[in-house]
C-alpha cells in the first residue's frame, strides 16, 4: 500500500485491530476501509481538518443526506452507518471523543424492497439460445452465461475462477474468491459442464484465469461479464433488465421450484444463512401457502386405508 492510499494514522490502528484482535476478514476490513475513506473525503469537503471522530452528528446527517442524492441505495448507506459507528465507538473507548454521536442511529427505507427480479425457466433457455457459437469468444461468453446459471456464481466469483478451479473428474468447481471469504464447491450441471469441458480444450492450457479478453488475455471485467448477459438477453428478446445477478436469483428460485431444501440452495450460493436464501419464496407465488396447507391437522386427508 503506498503512502498516499493510507488514511489517517489512527483509522490505520483501527483496521489494524479490527484484522488482528477482531478477527475480522481482509475482505470486511477492506471494505471497512473504503467506507472510512470515502467518508473521510466526503465530510472533508464541509468539514476540513476535522477528523470523524470529532465531527457532531449533524455533520454525517448532513454527509448522508449528500450520499443519498448521489444514489447510494439505503442499503449501501446503513453499511456505511455501521461501519462509522464502529470507529466511533473505539475511539470513544480510547478516550478520544467525548461520545460515539452515531449511536443508535437507525435509517429508514425508503420504501420497501422487492423481491429480486428472476427469469422464468423458459425464458433462462432462450437466453442461452440465443447465445451464438460460431467463434471461440462467442462459445467462450456462452459458457459465461452457462455458469452464471448453471452455478449460480456471483459476477465477482466468476471473473476470479482460474483453470485449476475446476474439477473435471469430480464435476466441480471451487469458488476461491467470494463474498465474506466463504469459499465454497459447486457441483456442476451435465449440460453445463459439457460445454466447459468444450471450452476448456479450446482454450488451452493448464492455469491463468478460466475466462480472458481476447486480446491481451487478462481476466474479463466485471463490466465485460454483464455486457455479455445483457447482449444476450437483447438477443432473446428478453423485456426489462437482465444481469448476472438475475441469473443468480433465477438460480436460487429455480432450485427451491423443485422442493431442494432451502439450506442446500444457501450452501451452493455462499450465504452465511439459510435466512439470507429466504427472500427467493417472494418470488414462489402460493409456495408458503402450499406448505402449510400440506401439513394442516384439520384439512380433509382423504378417507383411511
Amino acid at each position: 500500500m503506498t503512502r498516499s492510499q493510507r488514511l489517517d494514522p489512527w483509522i490505520e490502528g483501527y483496521l489494524a485491530y479490527l484484522l488482528d484482535v477482531r478477527r475480522q476478514t481482509p475482505r470486511t476490513v477492506s471494505d471497512v476501509r473504503c467506507t472510512l475513506k470515502r467518508a473521510s473525503q466526503g465530510l472533508a469537503r464541509s468539514r476540513p481538518g476535522i477528523p470523524l471522530w470529532e465531527l457532531d452528528l449533524a455533520d454525517y446527517l448532513h454527509w448522508l443526506e449528500q450520499e443519498r442524492r448521489a444514489g447510494r441505495t439505503a442499503r449501501s448507506r446503513k453499511k456505511y452507518v455501521s461501519h462509522l459507528r464502529g470507529l466511533l465507538d473505539y475511539s470513544w473507548r480510547a478516550g478520544r471523543s467525548d461520545r460515539n454521536v452515531l449511536d443508535g442511529l437507525t435509517l429508514r427505507d425508503e420504501e420497501p424492497g422487492g423481491p429480486p427480479r428472476v427469469l422464468t425457466v423458459d425464458e433462462a433457455a432462450r437466453l442461452v439460445e440465443a447465445c451464438p457459437e460460431d467463434t471461440f469468444s462467442a462459445r467462450r461468453d456462452r459458457t459465461v452465461v452457462l455458469l452464471l446459471y448453471g452455478c449460480g456464481l456471483r459476477t465477482a466469483e466468476l471473473c476470479a475462477l482460474r483453470v485449476q478451479d475446476i474439477d473435471t473428474e469430480r464435476r466441480e468447481l471451487f469458488v476461491r474468491k467470494a463474498k465474506g471469504d466463504l469459499q465454497r464447491i459447486v457441483p456442476i450441471p451435465d449440460g453445463v459442464m459439457t460445454a466447459l469441458l468444450a471450452y476448456l480444450l479450446e482454450r488451452g492450457g493448464k492455469r491463468g484465469a478460466l475466462f480472458r479478453t481476447e486480446a491481451r488475455g487478462r481476466a474479463l471485467s466485471s463490466g465485460r461479464v454483464s455486457r455479455i448477459v445483457r447482449e444476450a438477453a437483447q438477443r432473446a428478446g428478453l423485456q426489462g433488465a437482465v444481469t448476472p445477478k438475475t441469473l443468480r436469483h433465477s438460480f436460487a428460485t429455480h432450485l427451491m421450484d423443485r422442493g431442494v431444501d432451502v439450506a442446500v440452495i444457501a450452501s451452493l450460493m455462499g450465504h452465511r444463512t439459510p435466512n439470507e436464501t429466504g427472500v427467493y419464496l417472494h418470488v414462489l407465488p402460493g409456495r408458503p401457502r402450499q406448505a402449510v396447507d400440506a401439513i394442516d391437522p384439520v384439512a380433509p386427508q382423504g378417507d383411511p386405508t
